[in-house]
């Protein structure tokens, strides 16, 4: 398990360096680390994994591959990180830090095989995540969403252990193995105890809220607004594919033979999320919320792969996840340049953005397509792939209303597009960075890759 502890030591490093004075190393220490991380990672793709540590993780390739895609995602944030925390504080170690920090909890979400660790690795994450949340201790805005992300967090955590807590009263472990070998020794549903149904609904509470899923996901606007832009965009896609990662390993493989219980609940949560998060999205005038809203509705999309539980699951989240992440990165740095610029996160800042600057009009195009479910990007096929699996478990209802629902969603994402292309604005051309050239256009190429050749990703499972 070297990726996780070299992203654990790597903080400490990181601090060490901030003590020292050494403030310039400290982008690329992370990064080295990172790709260290990386690497070790990879070098273990289709090793005979066992499980580790007394039974407690399980470094599989389902486990190496979302350790990639988060590990990379951080990667690309960090590269926008540049000059950013400056603006903040003149002690930016511990920034880079508790974003390390947050990332070892979230490669113990991906790969725990024990109910324990996914609550250890959730509430490492967390905990990180609050203090990120509210860094700008000047505004009131960070301070908000960090207190809300704290008590609603908190809420949220209470149901996930109890939830445990009933799993483990019923089957008596904590263990993943374990806990499916009971249910699979108990094939008809009156000899499942009311404790164990009990148990699965609180976790379902529990991790819903931790995706941001209707009815779950009422802290998320506020949060996404009031944090500091560079970490919306880091808990809006790695936290977020972390989440959706640990909740299809728990239920692939422990609840699947329950499905006939489960489901119903899920499809019901799917659906309002979709229309909530779309609807809402329609009637926001900061692009900035739009963005925290439409992340509710592709919680909605990705639970699909979870509602069709199947062999493609993992395929299916993956490529969402990969898609979704590398979009919402370009958004959000494109959102980054814009407002230090305007000073402002509303539509019309960024109208004649494409006269100005047509590299980063045209990469925001593209995410926005992407996002959007256009063809010949990755997220169409994204989509295509959670439909698919919903159609093959005869869930024709359900892809009806997210069709519709990715109708709808065309109209706010294109709301950018319009007006960076068809409305004018005196403004001074925008100086992009040539570190947000690197990671917008590598996003972006990769965006149109992943949508014309799927198989770079799908194949991996």
């Amino acid at each position: 398990m070297n990726t996780l502890i070299i992203i654990s030591v790597l903080p400490l490093v990181l601090l060490y360096l901030g003590l020292y004075k050494a403030q310039k190393a400290l982008l690329p220490v992370t990064v080295i680390g990172l790709l260290a991380a990386l690497g070790f990672a990879v070098a273990e793709w289709n090793s005979s994994a066992v499980p580790i540590y007394s039974g407690m993780m399980l470094f599989d390739n389902f486990s190496i591959a979302f350790s990639a895609i988060t590990i990379i995602s951080t990667i690309l944030i960090i590269f926008l990180s540049r000059g950013y925390f400056e603006k903040i504080s003149s002690h930016i170690a511990e920034y880079y830090a508790i974003i390390l920090f947050s990332l070892a909890g979230i490669i113990v979400m991906v790969s725990f095989y024990n109910l324990t660790m996914l609550f250890i690795g959730i509430e490492i994450m967390s905990v990180s995540l609050y203090i990120l949340a509210g860094i700008k201790k000047s505004d009131f805005a960070s301070n908000e969403a960090a207190l809300k992300y704290f008590l609603m967090g908190a809420f949220s955590t209470g149901f996930l252990l109890f939830g445990v807590a009933l799993i483990y009263g019923a089957t008596g472990s904590f263990s993943l193995e374990t806990i499916r070998d009971w249910v699979l020794d108990h094939p008809h549903a009156k000899d499942i105890t009311p404790m164990f149904y009990t148990g699965v609904l609180l976790i379902i509470v529990g991790l819903c809220f931790k995706v941001g899923a209707a009815p779950f996901h009422f802290w998320t606007p506020d949060v996404y607004e009031g944090s500091p832009t560079l970490i919306t965009a880091f808990m809006s896609t790695v936290v977020k594919t972390a989440g959706f990662a640990a909740f299809l390993r728990l239920f692939s493989a422990c609840f699947a033979p329950l499905s006939d219980f489960w489901v119903p609940v899920l499809l019901v949560i799917t659906i309002v999320t979709l229309f909530i998060g779309n609807i809402t999205a329609l009637y926001q005038h900061s692009f900035k919320r739009m963005l925290a809203f439409s992340s509710i509705s592709h919680a909605g999309y990705l639970l699909f792969a979870i509602v069709a539980l199947g062999a493609n699951s993992g395929s299916s989240v993956l490529t969402y996840a990969t898609a979704y992440s590398i979009a919402s990165i370009i958004a959000f740095g494109a959102l980054i340049l814009v407002q230090q610029q305007q000073g402002s996160d509303s539509f019309e800042s960024f109208n004649g953005l494409a006269k100005k600057n047509p590299f980063l009009a045209l990469v925001l195009t593209i995410a926005m397509l992407s996002l959007a479910g256009i063809p010949l990007t990755a997220g169409f096929i994204g989509k295509f792939y959670m439909f698919s699996s919903a159609l093959m478990q005869m869930q024709v209802w359900l892809v009806i209303l997210a069709v519709v629902n990715a109708i709808i969603s065309i109209f706010y994402y294109f709301r950018v597009i319009v007006a960076m292309y068809f409305r004018d604005a005196e403004r001074t051309e925008l100086v992009v960075p040539v570190y947000y050239k690197l990671v917008l256009g590598f996003s972006a190429i990769v965006t149109i890759l992943i949508g014309v050749y799927p198989s770079l990703i799908s194949r991996f499972f």
